[in-house]
């Protein structure tokens, strides 16, 4: 059992001279025939963050409930971030192996380590968008507080889910491609369930435990507290997120194990 625990670990650092490479080789293809390349990867999640600051402060200013506006854009941003890297591995999982196929079939080709590259692909966009954020909040409101240096404690096992997901969605989606548009369907509306344009505590007490059980929200809350708000997260709901974030890690792992062997055929 203790060999399992560690296992995915073992295996990615085994095969991380791979993994880095098609990290490397998936960071520089995006942008490799565009005039302005990695400017776009600053200038998206610039604009964006430029539009709700402007929107939030003109259009709507009584949404943010006497939270000061940029605050509440920041804050919706922070959400995002974590939401896309959600939103983009969970609706492109499902066809991962698929798009890989020629790899897998025709060579010795660790299928696993394909979750690693597509999730740290996802984490260093999703990097660009928060050194962004960064960026705007130092010329916004002058003032970054020092618990920003604490957010790799969140960002870990947040990763650590999106791998578990990556691999469970990927062994689902090698059987059918009906996964894949299940998960194109799914994924927008799980942001209205997911605290990105709000806080869990503005929600009815009733409905904020339920809401809670989303790890990605819960994550969302704790990168806010960290970032926006100058606090540390509630350690009740850190502990809870590893815990539970571990073992969507080694849930995922093991399914896409068990069924490896026979993924090669069904492609």
């Amino acid at each position: 059992m203790s060999n399992f625990l560690i296992e995915p670990f073992e295996r990615a650092w085994h095969h991380r001279e791979l993994i880095r490479a098609v990290v490397r080789r998936e960071l520089k293809s995006r942008f490799r025939d565009s005039f302005l390349g990695w400017i776009w990867a600053i200038f998206a999640p610039l604009a964006m963050l430029l539009a709700y600051t402007a929107i939030f402060t003109i259009a709507t200013p009584a949404i943010a409930s006497g939270v000061p506006i940029y605050d509440y854009a920041a804050a919706s941003f922070c959400g995002l971030i974590l939401f896309n890297v959600f939103a983009e591995l969970a609706a492109r999982s499902p066809t991962l192996l698929h798009e890989h196929v020629h790899f897998i079939k025709k060579s010795i080709f660790p299928s696993e380590t394909i979750a690693w590259t597509s999730t740290i692909r996802a984490i260093v966009y999703g990097g660009i968008s928060f050194g962004t954020l960064l960026a705007v909040r130092l010329y916004t409101v002058h003032y970054i507080s020092w618990t920003v240096l604490l957010v790799p404690l969140i960002i870990l096992p947040f990763m650590l889910l999106m791998l578990g997901t990556v691999w469970f969605l990927m062994a689902l989606g090698a059987f059918t491609r009906d996964v894949a548009h299940l998960m194109v369907s799914i994924v927008p509306l799980l942001m209205f369930a997911t605290p990105v344009f709000f806080q869990i505590e503005q929600l009815p007490a009733g409905l904020q435990p339920w809401i809670k059980l989303n790890l990605v929200g819960d994550y969302i809350a704790m990168l806010r507290d960290l970032v926006i708000y100058a606090r540390f997260p509630s350690p009740w709901m850190y502990l809870g997120c590893v815990v539970a974030s571990y073992a969507v890690f080694l849930f995922g792992y093991a399914f896409f194990k068990e069924y490896k062997s026979v993924i090669v055929d069904v492609l």
